[in-house]
């Protein structure tokens, strides 16, 4: 390849699809329960469990970035406001 040749791949960019639950323009609610299921999913089934992904890829395409670090230090910390249970 010569220097002036550039290589170009394909970037794939994906978001939360719709959900029937959160019907409306503010996604505030879908990005928060999209956070909680992906923590309760992945304390029930494990990291490496596929369908967990979704709810990762979706609170990702939702959320800001604010909002994720804030609830991840609020786990961490052990003062997050809602059960992570299974």
């Amino acid at each position: 390849m010569s220097d002036n040749e550039t290589e170009t791949k394909a970037i794939t960019i994906r978001t939360a699809g719709f959900d029937a639950r959160f019907p409306n323009t503010n996604q505030t609610k879908h990005c928060w329960q999209n956070y909680v299921d992906y923590f309760k999913c992945i304390k029930a089934r494990g990291e490496d469990f596929a369908p967990c992904q979704q709810f990762f890829r979706a609170y990702h395409s939702l959320c800001p970035n604010d909002y994720i670090s804030k609830w991840d230090t609020q786990r961490e910390e052990g003062n997050f406001p809602a059960k992570l249970d299974p």
